[in-house]
């Protein structure tokens, strides 16, 4: 058997961008194996498991490889593929333009909702020929706020979403703080990163409400609960003015906004902040200290702490910490959230379209967008890359939706998900592995762009391809009009802005780091290389837009629901992605106390219950044990990983972040009792 090895990259929702190899039978063009490779300098030939086994996605019972119509009514669990019947591409294609020109005759094409988010973050499967195809249309504007948005919305207002402090230069810094971030679960490469600051003397703190396997190497645990991060913050805040720790240089020099900042955090002295955190205040003067003493000082920004009423304003005092203490301009020293503004990619000349003046529809409120007595109708939903069953909060609102009859429902694929059951037409996708990409890492800062390593199986086709074919159909094409991959490819890197060196790079290795690593042999550091994309280049500790910025709401309370439900990610899964390979009912996590306060123990059958509904799975004393009064169950579930069927999505509310509209997974308040 003769081998050959291809080029590709992992474009799923995680920081990391890891360049694979992978390596195929010469003779039939079948997967022999996926490894990583060193063209990517931060992830250097490590690569996760989940894409290690990538096999398994690619030739899962549950691979899609045809299309299928629905024949027979009765949306709901196990109605795929009992209800269904195979089709052509071009019979269910045909379905599906009829209907969408009916409904925008009958109810407007604002009536069609495109549904997607991350299934893989590639800019050529998202965003593009879909987004020509929805605005040319005039189909609602689906706002993605899924995850960031909260972040996205303070790192916009204060910096210009300027990049931190590279994560290869914390190995450099002194302190590290990883605050809301497992890094187990994704962006596994910064593990050792951590291992090797350590290694040097650096002093890691981690602020988490579950004690994950890096926090119990830290030498600071600290586990707020869950939703009061901005408190912890704007305390740290107070502490560095009240003691005088601030860096007036910097603040004058490269800040506005101080004094507003300043009299939010001023009545968060730490007595105060530790009866809101549940932390002590000791601990927190004695990390504002820490912070204060240590250079290079570095704050490493994850996602669980957005995920809450006060997201943004927990992002944007986490953000101010640094530049009131003045830890910027020396390497591994700052901040580092998202580094995807790392590069320019230009998509708007591709894409080719208007964005028109349509309905707006925010993911997170699916469930009620698609409610029957909702104020505006929904009568379609074409969902792709997503798999909003599993995803959205108020999963019994969303179901609900799904299951109108009169909902005309597309799915596009690569494996029948819970979402599949309640579609009326379904669409074999393909596999990243399987179509040319071109992906921009948000923690590594470096790009992507490679072709198909392998054949798609049976019908499946790619995003651009099918989008293309619709926008064909619907009478929309344009002349000039880019669907194939590589054309559309090409044409977004001709319109960036790269430098030559990075061209070169991306013709000869499929990949690139920034322009300036490539010319400077090092990575850009804040305020030394680069500056924040404001108009005037400061950090606005106070945006204008943003005036309630820091106002703290308070914490959901009812006594009936006691404990904070949280919804990490799943080290098994991507989101939701790969939840066919994850075998058994997923149990519950939660601290011994809470255990026998109900008279529990580990491996009971339990009932976890809100307003909004029920899961029923079991219950286990786990070993990233959650902090008191927290209790985990991990995002991305399918029904098959509960015993009724529910997931943690199903106990989550729908209200919204204070900025960036974002959803607020670790606002559920729940309680839990023993089922016979």
């Amino acid at each position: 058997m003769s081998q050959v090895q291809k080029r590709s990259a992992c474009p799923l929702d995680c920081p990391d961008a890891c360049t694979l190899t992978v390596t195929v039978d010469g003779d039939d063009g079948s997967l022999i194996k996926v490894e990583g490779d060193e063209r990517n300098p931060m992830t250097a030939g490590a690569i996760c498991g989940k894409v290690r086994r990538a096999a398994d996605r690619i030739h899962a019972k549950e691979r899609l490889l045809q299309p299928w119509i629905r024949s027979q009514p009765g949306k709901g669990p196990g109605s795929f593929p009992r209800d269904f019947k195979p089709a052509t591409w071009d019979a269910a294609l045909k379905l599906v333009t009829e209907r969408f020109l009916h409904i925008a005759k009958t109810d407007g094409a604002g009536a069609i909702v495109p549904v997607s988010y991350g299934g893989s973050n590639g800019t050529l499967t998202e965003g593009l020929v879909d987004e020509r195809l929805w605005r040319r249309l005039g189909a609602a504007r689906l706002e993605r706020t899924l995850c960031a948005a909260p972040n996205g919305a303070a790192a916009q207002g204060l910096l210009g979403k300027m990049p931190g402090a590279d994560l290869r230069d914390h190995i450099h810094s002194d302190l590290i703080i990883v605050w809301g971030f497992n890094p187990r679960a994704s962006g596994m490469h910064y593990v050792s990163i951590l291992a090797e600051a350590q290694r040097r003397g650096a002093t890691v703190v981690v602020i988490d409400p579950r004690k994950t396997s890096i926090a119990k190497t830290a030498a600071v645990h600290l586990a707020p609960r869950p939703g009061t991060d901005v408190v912890l913050a704007l305390a740290l805040v107070r502490e560095l003015f009240a003691n005088d720790w601030q860096d007036t240089d910097f603040l004058q020099r490269h800040t506005t906004g101080a004094d507003t900042l300043r009299a939010a955090a001023e009545p968060w002295f730490p007595e105060a902040a530790a009866a809101h955190t549940g932390l002590s205040a000791a601990d927190i003067r004695d990390l504002a200290r820490r912070f204060h003493e240590a250079s290079p000082a570095v704050i490493r920004l994850g996602w669980g702490l957005e995920r809450c009423r006060n997201g943004a304003s927990a992002t944007a005092a986490i953000l101010a910490i640094p530049a009131v203490a003045g830890k910027f301009g020396v390497r591994g020293g700052g901040f580092t959230a998202s580094m995807s503004r790392s590069f320019g990619l230009e998509t708007e000349s591709a894409i080719a379209a208007h964005k028109p003046s349509t309905r707006s529809v925010n993911l997170s409120q699916l469930g009620a967008a698609l409610a029957p007595g909702a104020d505006v109708r929904t009568a379609a939903a074409f969902v792709y890359n997503c798999n909003p069953v599993a995803t959205l909060p108020d999963q019994v609102a969303v179901i609900a939706g799904l299951e109108r009859e009169d909902l005309f429902t597309v799915v596009s694929e690569q494996v029948a998900t819970d979402t599949v059951d309640y579609a009326d037409v379904v669409l074999p996708a393909t596999h990243f592995l399987e179509h040319p990409e071109l992906d921009a890492g948000y923690g590594a800062a470096y790009l992507n762009s490679n072709g198909a390593a392998l054949q798609a199986p049976g019908e499946a086709r790619t995003n651009p391809v099918v989008f293309g074919e619709l926008i064909a159909r619907l009478g929309l094409s344009q002349d000039g009009d880019l669907v194939e991959p590589e054309d559309l490819a090409a044409k977004i890197l001709a319109d960036s802005d790269l430098s030559t060196m990075q061209r070169e790079q991306l013709s000869a290795k499929g990949g690139t780091t920034t322009a300036f690593e490539l010319e400077k042999n090092a990575a850009p550091m804040p305020f030394v290389d680069h500056f924040p994309r404001t108009v005037d280049q400061k950090v606005h500790l106070a945006p204008a837009d943003m005036p309630a910025l820091y106002h703290v709401r308070p914490e959901p309370e009812d006594e009936a629901f006691p404990l904070a439900l949280i919804s990490p990610a799943h080290i098994r899964l991507t989101s939701s992605t790969f939840g066919e390979s994850l075998e058994g009912h997923v149990p519950l996590a939660m601290h011994p106390v809470d255990l026998q306060a109900r008279g529990l123990e580990s491996g009971d059958r339990v009932r976890i219950f809100n307003a909004l509904g029920e899961v029923v799975t079991t219950v286990a004393i786990d070993r990233d044990a959650p902090r008191q009064g927290t209790v985990v169950l991990p995002k991305g579930l399918w029904s098959r990983h509960t015993e009724n069927g529910r997931t943690s999505n199903t106990l989550i509310p729908d209200h919204l972040s204070d900025f960036g509209d974002g959803p607020c997974f670790n606002d559920a308040r729940v309680e839990v009792e023993r089922l016979s």
